[in-house]
């Protein structure tokens, strides 16, 4: 690939006589010598109400390069919010989002962190609010595992593609919220399909206690236990436990691949409304964690034809049976 350029005014009408003409993106691309990602960001970013408009879609991005050019100093009060963010145990890059979103301030996390940086010089300690505080921070060019290895862990590359396709009810993503100075954790898991949620108060993360909840929350549902993701944790240690009771299959995404139980990140996201972060956990009650999956077992989902995660869930449960 070639070195990035900004699109032209007269790309941009190339790009719009092109898709009069039915083009594909990826001959667009071609026309008009750039890579079809380009031409895919360009039209889903600069469309208006009635479709893309060269011209429109020229001022649109001339008004967003503006903005991104826009210098915020850190003067004393968006220093004094940016401090009790990360207090709030907000990483650099959640400061960063917060603040666009909510006071429409553009900080890049790399500022922030040096911002943290330069108060613990000082002899400030807002450095121990970050997530590895006792970590020299590395480059980003590489990244290690700072986990053990978890024996007989089966590879996500090993999941049937069924899984990825959504297609069937039963197949589930796992994950440990954890609470104030870790003390306290919930457990989280989620059917990929229906978005039905289970979760169960713990001591503590530990292994045994983590494959024993799992067991007893999937236990009633066994008949719809397919499969299940998880991280490298190793909370997820004694994962042959949960195999051999649900006879199941537990996989484990890539390091440091978020993204491969993206719906329980998000779940999790939706649970912290409820908990949120720097809660002690061990003050929370069952009856609490039953009402948080009961609000979000029957919230309905667009993604869901507006149904909740019971009515799938439960329907597809039923017919079964039937």
């Amino acid at each position: 690939m070639g070195q990035y350029t900004q699109l032209t005014q007269e790309k941009r009408y190339h790009i719009y006589a092109f898709m009069k003409a039915h083009f594909s993106k990826t001959n667009i691309a071609s026309e008009i010598g750039v890579h079809k990602s380009t031409v895919s960001r360009e039209m889903r970013r600069n469309q208006g109400k009635k479709g893309y408009r060269p011209k429109q879609a020229h001022a649109m991005a001339l008004e967003r390069r503006t903005e991104a050019h826009k210098c915020v100093k850190l003067t004393p009060p968006v220093i004094a919010l940016i401090n009790e963010c990360i207090r709030q145990d907000f990483s650099p890059e959640q400061v960063s989002g917060f603040l666009a979103r909510m006071h429409h301030l553009r900080i890049s996390h790399e500022t922030i962190y040096q911002h943290i940086l330069t108060d613990k010089a000082k002899g400030g300690t807002l450095y121990r609010h970050l997530r590895l505080s006792h970590k020299k921070r590395r480059k980003r060019y590489g990244s290690h595992d700072r986990r053990g290895q978890i024996q007989g862990r089966i590879s996500i590359d090993e999941r049937p593609a069924v899984v990825d396709a959504r297609e069937r009810i039963g197949d589930w993503e796992i994950d440990t919220i954890i609470g104030k100075k870790h003390k306290g954790a919930l457990l989280s898991l989620v059917e990929r399909k229906t978005k039905f949620t289970l979760i169960r108060k713990l001591p503590t993360k530990r292994a045994d206690l983590v494959a024993e909840a799992a067991t007893y929350l999937l236990n009633p549902y066994e008949e719809k236990v397919y499969t299940i993701t998880a991280d490298n944790g190793q909370e997820f240690a004694h994962h042959e436990y949960i195999k051999e009771q649900l006879h199941t299959t537990v996989y484990f995404a890539h390091p440091y691949h978020a993204w491969e139980r993206g719906l329980c990140e998000n779940t999790n996201g939706l649970i912290r409304q409820y908990f949120p972060k720097g809660l002690r956990f061990e003050l929370i009650t069952d009856n609490q964690v039953q009402m948080v999956m009961n609000r979000l077992n029957n919230r309905p989902r667009k993604t869901l034809g507006y149904k909740t995660p019971n009515e799938v869930f439960f329907q597809a449960v039923m017919t079964q049976a039937a």
